[in-house]
């Protein structure tokens, strides 16, 4: 007797481009894609977690086509930018070179895989915060694995957030992260609480990597459908954790307890992101916990975006919303619920 099977058996098909979405968003997906329909992305192999000298040369190599990539909008780009360091922290302070759009601050994490997108990646988009917002812009090139594995990464942001508090009151800071950079933004607000600390005005999370144990739905159901991120990351997660519980909440931010404060949270996905779960689930997670969140899912998106589409601009349209909203009204926001503050419950330490 055969057993049965747990789940769904789906034939072997090919799963065509959306038409509900911009021609620009189909051009992109199929850039991505070889002749055979294949992710190219799929196509690179990833070294274990204990093969560093790997690591090192994928790093090097991703690390040298991000920057090409970015290298393209970088002379479009108006804002300046300052190099400085705070204890281990090193930090790209990006200002608009026209008027600011207000006194705020947007802490800024870069995506990555917690392995990739430092250096002048990280450099340039400060600058690119800077200019789409208006404001003052931190980008943290926090330590990465294989040479600084957890906490480095989440001790970097930490200590960038407490040189910010030394010159801005937290209701005048956003927090905001893509991907690898949207689970060390919520880290910080976490341990942030759980140290005491005041908590910024609000939280952008773009595709956020908030799950490293890779337990949601769209982890199975997305694979190779997101032409961008089309497999695990799980070697990623590993090297980062480098034997650290990825269930513990400053590794995977959604099993965190939110009930005990958080903040206003915008969280961003698509339907084709492999992490379109972590979003959704995140979502559900703060709502059940009264924390306001917006949730904006787009129609067809891969992670990381169209790269220029039409849906991409309106996805900064409204994270721009987002961030100037709360930081207008952010002198009334300090933590959320207000009544519920870090001190009611002990701190938790680093695994």
């Amino acid at each position: 007797m055969n057993t049965p099977v747990d789940g769904v058996r789906v034939p072997a098909r090919d799963i065509p481009f959306p038409r509900s979405i911009s021609a620009e968003a189909q051009a992109a997906l199929r850039r991505l894609v070889d002749a055979e329909g294949v992710p190219l992305n799929a196509l690179h192999d990833v070294p274990p977690p204990g093969d560093h000298a790997g690591w090192m040369r994928l790093k090097a190599s991703a690390d040298a086509q991000y920057g090409a990539a970015m290298a393209q909008f970088a002379g479009q780009l108006r804002a300046t930018v300052e190099t400085v360091r705070f204890d281990s922290a090193t930090v790209h302070i990006a200002t608009p070179a026209g008027p600011l759009a207000g006194d705020g601050v947007y802490l800024d994490l870069h995506g990555g895989g917690l392995v990739f997108g430092g250096g002048e990646v990280c450099r340039i988009g400060a600058r690119m915060q800077a200019d789409q917002l208006g404001l003052c812009c931190w980008g943290v090139d926090y330590r990465m694995p294989p040479e600084h594995p957890y906490p480095a990464a989440l001790d970097d942001g930490m200590a960038a957030y407490r040189q910010l508090l030394q010159h801005h009151p937290a209701q005048r800071i956003v927090i905001g992260g893509r991907s690898a950079g949207g689970n060390l933004a919520a880290a910080m607000v976490l341990r942030a609480r759980d140290e005491g600390l005041p908590l910024p005005a609000a939280l952008v999370l773009l595709s956020p990597e908030v799950d490293l144990t890779e337990s949601g739905d769209s982890f199975e159901l997305n694979q190779l459908v997101d032409v961008l991120l089309p497999r695990s990351l799980m070697l990623h997660n590993l090297l980062y954790a480098a034997g650290a519980d990825l269930a513990h909440p400053y590794l995977s931010p959604l099993f965190g307890d939110f009930s005990r404060g958080f903040v206003p949270t915008f969280v961003q996905s698509g339907t084709r992101d492999l992490f379109l779960s972590n979003a959704v689930r995140l979502h559900r997670a703060l709502r059940r916990a009264e924390v306001p969140c917006e949730l904006h899912i787009f129609e067809g998106m891969p992670h990381g975006g169209f790269m220029g589409a039409p849906e991409d601009r309106e996805l900064r349209a409204e994270v721009a919303r987002f961030v100037h909203a709360h930081l207008a009204a952010g002198a009334g926001r300090a933590l959320i619920p207000a009544t519920k503050a870090a001190v009611a419950a002990p701190a938790a330490r680093s695994p």
